[in-house]
């Protein structure tokens, strides 16, 4: 039985509701609402059409048994007024294969009015009780209000309403409740029956929407009452309050640790006034003055182009679904390295693509008729506004999540909208600010472009630190998410020594930094003035100094730094750097290009080491659950015969054409832990030279695990040459993940127990009379290189910025007190204690960086 439409003008038009229809089929469905909106004047009798026209090009089933039809955007011509035809189909009318829809929404509109209609259809999808209400309701009234009512979830009721089963409970999270929380929130939700609500004041949420919970703005202090009904709802209201009140240890601790960091002694340069810090961790040092430039800004030109909505329903799909793979895997990664607490971040950020607020809005845009990657675009950008129109920083920072993800998932929509750019860099003196940086983002950088580095995540001694101590650039690590919050434009200043960036400094304080940087600089123009003599002790005995370089072109500048020769080429940047892997002639092109960049002098060519923190997506590995301790180095050479014999062949093929000596040329295999491994690489290494009828190069090997320390005097018998990864080293001997920012201070390459495990590589190098060098981070140190001479240490090789100053401390002292600093160094009981030797010894004055 048919009931009279039910009238009700609101903002957006006039609704007209017709209970208890049938429908034939879908043209059925849709010809009667759109008779419905002819009969009330509100279009033209050919408007009719043009709804089914729309519906031959997109699907406009919204979802849960909805659906809205509507007129082609070239028909609106034919709008009178703006109106609203409901037509309720109780038994259902078959949509599209799969899909009955029984609230038939036909809309005429003009301008964008009906937006807001569309939202409020969102809104009752998710409120599945709600929704079976009205479509089960023989009130006309009810329906229509259901649609005139408030926009927004987190909108203010004059009397918001909670559910049955009721508890309460005060935020007591120091930052609020901010994405990691509720992301935790929502996981609980979503594993019940029940139906739950959150409500503070009049303000309510639906904790399965990490979006809604966030709109609600919460702060420490605020009272909110919790509430459930339908299936186990008491279990259910009891688990999310278990689970809000476990995370209080958890936030407090963060928010503790947070401001232990700004706590901490200011070392280095201070500003004079009180101006606002974040605090890191020292990853690269000097200091850097530019404008704030956040990686990935949300300031893209989205191109707009219209598809089918089932084909751009399905491509929003896809590029969701690969988005959360990816995600997966950061997420994996993030936990191994950093630890689940940092792993939520990126948690939280997967949790926005499930969220249906997000999803339905662009859903919705798509149904207007634009296209999936704008449609995406704009959605993001409207939530992300919303929650930092909210007035909490906290909240701010989770809009740039939320445009971070976002990033990620336009790259899957398009390609060319790739996330993480930074070809917009202004042209200089840029502070780069992102969440992280990859070891060849880092590598790609333009340092005539970037002023200094800081990043949320990351360790003082990733290799993307490295990286930055090699291009000379000031960087700070682990910063945290605030620097997110940081405007784009904002003057600030990092500081590499001191793991500091300083926000908004008055030009006092700029001046101040700059004539800290101007008195740096003079004293290292005092040391490079002698880098090109040989380091070279007080009595006598000379220290090899190299450069770790990477390219061909990176060579020269090393020389001119006083380097003399090349302790470490990294080939694992020539895939690193490109989209597959070079192949055999491409590698021997890069080997030979270092051989005549050198003219005869040595050069160390580590064979490819991947794995831990450096991931190659092209070469298919498989994924592992703790990478720095599965298939990595030797491991994976060994493994993959593909990815060992080109680097072997073209390795031996430029030796050959260098010359009877091999140009110089040494090969060096990473992350041996056993005696086997070596010969194994040792005699493939024979048959691939013999078959080449190439010259024999020195073959040495990585110290990088306790294992092959303390097993040094056995692997000398089948290896050339030791030279000791101090960064791995440290990380293994400690068990500390080197880029935990938790434990950054912690992963100390001047702990005894290291130096007592290199003090050991050198004895059992001697007893075959094998050259040890040290290729880690210490060796850049002017102390640290001191302090490896001191342990029998013959070649030290680092970033090339670095030579000078190690160079200039090396030649103020005698080689007897070296050892005798080495041997106090042995008996210390922490790297505290080690580091304070620094002031008792002979020539440290002004020598430390």
């Amino acid at each position: 039985m048919l009931a009279d439409s039910a009238r009700v003008r609101g903002a957006e038009g006039t609704t007209h509701v017709r209970i208890g229809a049938e429908a034939a089929s879908k043209e059925d469905a849709i010809r009667q609402a759109g008779q419905i909106l002819v009969a009330a004047g509100t279009v033209e009798a050919g408007y009719v059409q043009s709804m089914l026209s729309r519906e031959d090009v997109a699907n406009t089933f919204l979802g849960s048994g909805v659906a809205i039809p509507h007129g082609l955007k070239e028909d609106r011509a034919l709008v009178r007024h703006d109106g609203i035809a409901v037509l309720q189909v109780p038994d259902g009318v078959e949509w599209n294969p799969g899909q009955t829809a029984r609230l038939v929404v036909g809309i005429a509109a003009n301008s964008d009015s009906h937006i807001a209609i569309l939202r409020r259809l969102t809104r009752l999808i998710q409120d599945e009780a709600r929704l079976e209400a009205l479509i089960a309701s023989d009130d006309p009234e009810a329906i229509a209000r259901a649609l005139e009512g408030e926009e927004t979830a987190a909108a203010p009721a004059e009397a918001a309403t909670d559910y049955a089963q009721t508890a309460e409970w005060t935020v007591d999270y120091p930052a609020g409740l901010h994405a990691r929380p509720a992301s935790a929130w929502v996981e609980t939700a979503k594993g019940t029956e029940a139906r739950l609500r959150v409500r503070h004041g009049n303000y309510v949420a639906d904790p399965r929407s990490l979006i809604s919970l966030l709109q609600l703005g919460l702060r420490e202090g605020d009272r909110l009452i919790l509430s459930a009904e339908g299936t186990d709802a008491r279990a259910a209201l009891d688990a999310l309050v278990k689970t809000a009140r476990n995370l209080t240890a958890r936030e407090r601790r963060d928010a503790e640790l947070a401001a232990e960091k700004q706590r901490a002694p200011v070392t280095g340069w201070k500003p004079e006034g009180d101006i606002a810090m974040i605090a890191g961790v020292a990853a690269s040092p000097g200091i850097a003055i530019g404008t704030i430039h956040v990686l990935a800004a949300p300031d893209l030109d989205v191109p707009d182009t219209p598809v089918d909505l089932v084909a751009g329903g399905a491509e929003l799909d896809e590029a969701l679904t690969r988005t959360r793979a990816q995600m997966k895997s950061l997420i994996d990664d993030t936990t191994r390295r950093l630890g689940a607490s940092d792993a939520a971040i990126f948690r939280a950020q997967a949790e926005l693509l499930d969220d249906t607020d997000l999803i339905t809005l662009t859903c919705q845009l798509m149904v207007q008729g634009h296209g999936v990657a704008w449609s995406w675009h704009e959605a993001v950008g409207r939530v992300a506004g919303q929650l930092s129109a909210l007035g909490n920083p906290v909240l701010a920072a989770r809009a740039a999540d939320l445009h971070d993800v976002g990033r990620r998932v336009l790259a899957q929509i398009d390609s060319s909208l790739a996330i993480g750019t930074s070809d917009d860099l202004p042209d200089e003196g840029a502070i780069l600010v992102a969440s992280d940086l990859s070891p060849s983002d880092t590598a790609t950088l333009d340092p005539a472009r970037v002023a200094g580095i800081a990043t949320v995540l990351g360790g003082p001694t990733s290799h993307s630190a490295i990286l930055a101590r090699t291009l000379g650039l000031p960087s700070v690590v682990a910063g945290g998410a605030r620097l997110l919050g940081v405007a784009s434009g904002t003057t600030a200043i990092v500081d590499g020594d001191g793991g500091r960036v300083w926000i908004d400094p008055t030009e006092a304080d700029l001046a101040s930094a700059r004539a800290w940087i101007a008195a740096q600089q003079e004293r290292r123009a005092a040391e490079e003035a002698e880098r090109g003599r040989p380091a070279t002790t007080t009595d006598g005995v000379q220290i090899e100094i190299a450069a770790n370089v990477n390219r061909p072109d990176q060579v020269p500048f090393a020389l001119a730094q006083g380097g003399e020769a090349v302790g470490l080429m990294r080939t694992e940047f020539l895939f690193l750097e490109a989209r597959h892997s070079p192949d055999e002639d491409e590698q021997y092109a890069t080997y030979r290009g270092m051989i005549d960049a050198l003219e005869g002098r040595p050069l160390i060519v580590r064979a490819l080491d991947i794995g831990g923190d450096k991931q190659v997506p092209h070469l298919d590995l498989p994924e592992e659950e703790n990478p720095f301790l599965g298939v990595r180095g030797a491991r994976l050479l060994l493994r993959r015969p593909d990815l060992l014999d080109p680097q072997l062949r073209a390795l031996y093929r430029a030796a050959k054409d260098a010359g009877a000596d091999g140009g110089g040329l040494s090969i060096m295999f990473p992350m041996i832990t056993s005696v086997w491994e070596l010969v194994r690489l040792r005699a493939r290494c024979e048959e691939i030279r013999a078959a080449l009828d190439a010259p024999k190069v020195p073959v040495g090997i990585m110290i990088e695990v306790p294992a092959a320390a303390v097993q040094a005097r056995a692997l000398a018998q089948h290896a050339d040459f030791f030279s000791v990864g101090t960064n791995d080293l440290t990380q293994y001997a400690l068990a500390i993940d080197r880029q935990n920012p938790e434990l950054a201070a912690e992963a100390d390459s001047l702990h005894p127990a290291v130096l007592n495990l290199i003090a050991t590589c050198v004895e059992g190098a001697k007893a075959h009379g094998r050259p040890v060098g040290v290729c880690g981070g210490i060796a850049g140190d002017p102390f640290g290189a001191a302090l490896l001479a001191g342990l029998g240490v013959g070649e030290l090789s680092m970033t090339p910025r670095d030579i000078p100053a190690v160079k200039a401390r090396l030649r103020r002292a005698a080689m007897a007190e070296l050892r005798d600093l080495a041997q106090r160094a042995l008996a210390a009981s922490d790297p505290g204690e080690v580091r304070a030797l620094d002031e008792q010894n002979i020539g440290a004055a002004g020598s430390c960086e």
